[in-house]
């Protein structure tokens, strides 16, 4: 990726590497929420048990990522792979401070 990527996001997209669903809440401020194509999960431990079904906990990967919409929010693009949904996805994360305050996922 040649666009730069904010420490919260870049901590974040860690975390899925790394298959650690605590380093990937601990990227979220409080308040923060991820809306999975119109399903919301607000706050650390709606996002953990969300993740545990649906990304972390499916082993979820990123290949081929590109930034598509830099600054902030920011838009990556990338190929999802895993023991869930396969496929490409956007995903936008909007950073306040050293947090996520969203993480939304689209087509």
């Amino acid at each position: 990726m040649s666009h730069e990527i904010p420490a919260a996001v870049q901590r974040a997209l860690d975390a899925i590497d790394a298959v650690d669903n605590d380093a990937f809440v601990a990227a979220f401020a409080a308040d923060g929420y991820v809306n999975d194509w119109g399903r919301e999960f607000r706050g650390h431990d709606r996002i953990r048990s969300w993740s545990d079904n649906e990304l972390i906990g499916k082993r979820a990967t990123f290949t081929d990522t590109q930034v598509t919409a830099p600054g902030n929010p920011l838009t990556i693009l990338t190929q999802v792979g895993g023991e869930g949904f396969n496929g490409p996805s956007h995903f936008t994360f909007d950073v306040q401070g050293d947090a996520l305050t969203s993480m939304t996922i689209t087509a």
